[in-house]
């Protein structure tokens, strides 16, 4: 089964939460001494975030969907309106804020594809209340937050009501995390994941959040806190899930490595593409990782160019085998099929 035209309004998702412009260059293995300048082979400016690449993402997986964050009223501001506009997404819940930057990263990708970063907050530190549709929730069959513990004017009550209407209201709520860096990120997630269905950590995220030695743990921890299930990516060896019948794994595809920015986005856009359509976790966590599988060959949150065809095509590609000392430890099972 494919996606693709076939999406109907009734699948609609609601992304919101951080949305940041990102500015990628590659490959980059030092960066150049004063005055010097130095060639590299690619600079793209992309829409990305937990929830701006995910909102991306899943318009071209052909599922219908909207946007709710803040940007700047600045240059880079219109910019990520225009590609999210190219795109598909639905922009009208989309502030702009006066006097305020756009959230944005410089990011000089590594020419094993891994990615340092340069950051400013921005407009996403601001986003609140006042930015969210609380009168068209109904309209979505989902909504993803993107970014909990990372949007202080979103965090706490704010997130807990907006969660709570979602549900009333007969939603989908998937969630993820934007790094960890907040001391108080259990206790917020203790608040947050009884109204969660699939929370989707990674795994820095999730050990760190827990404190647990292993990511089976981790997830199983997610699990207690409420959340119905938990899905923690683990770079090249795949997913650990944890849910009512266990903790479980899915392994990752296996592909060259170009850059890894965005990989995670394009994963939740296709576990959420899969929920819509009301497959099983299984099935769309697979689709899932064909989804990263495709962003990570090539540069930036979109670079993967994804499509319902080209992820479809994905699924019968090779998996990697599982890490030796890999965080998903013996005794969970490889998978459930």
């Amino acid at each position: 089964m494919t996606l693709g035209n076939s999406a109907s309004e009734a699948r609609r998702v609601l992304c919101l939460g951080a949305y940041i412009l990102d500015i990628l260059g590659r490959p980059i293995s030092r960066l150049p001494d004063t005055q010097n300048s130095q060639l590299i082979e690619e600079i793209r400016l992309t829409v990305a975030g937990t929830a701006g690449g995910t909102a991306v993402d899943l318009a071209r997986l052909g599922i219908p969907t909207s946007a709710a964050g803040a940007l700047g009223d600045d240059a880079a501001g219109r910019f990520v309106r225009t590609l999210l506009d190219d795109a598909g997404v639905d922009t009208r819940w989309l502030a702009t804020i006066a006097g305020v930057q756009t959230s944005c990263t410089m990011l000089p990708i590594a020419p094993d594809g891994s990615r340092p970063a340069w950051h400013v907050r921005g407009a996403n530190a601001l986003f609140g209340a006042e930015h969210l549709p609380w009168t068209e929730l109904g309209e979505f069959a989902a909504v993803h937050v993107g970014g909990v513990n990372a949007l202080p004017g979103f965090d706490g009550d704010t997130c807990v009501q907006l969660m709570s209407a979602a549900k009333q209201a007969g939603c989908i709520v998937t969630a993820d995390c934007l790094g960890a860096k907040r001391a108080d990120a259990a206790d917020l997630l203790r608040r947050y994941l009884p109204y969660v269905d699939v929370f989707l950590p990674n795994d820095l995220e999730a050990l760190k959040i827990t404190g647990a030695d292993r990511v089976s743990d981790a997830a199983a921890a997610f699990r207690n806190m409420g959340a119905g299930a938990v899905v923690v990516t683990t770079g090249p060896d795949g997913c650990v899930v944890a849910d009512s019948g266990g903790v479980w794994r899915i392994p990752a595809y296996d592909v060259p490595v170009v850059d890894s920015t965005g990989c995670g986005d394009a994963f939740s856009a296709g576990v959420l593409a899969g929920l819509v359509s009301g497959w099983d976790l299984e099935r769309c966590v697979n689709y899932g990782n064909a989804a990263a599988a495709l962003t990570l060959q090539a540069l930036g949150s979109d670079g993967g160019r994804l499509s319902a065809e080209r992820v479809t095509a994905a699924l019968s590609g090779p998996h990697r085998s599982f890490t030796d000392g890999s965080p998903g430890e013996q005794g969970v099972q490889q998978c459930r099929r």
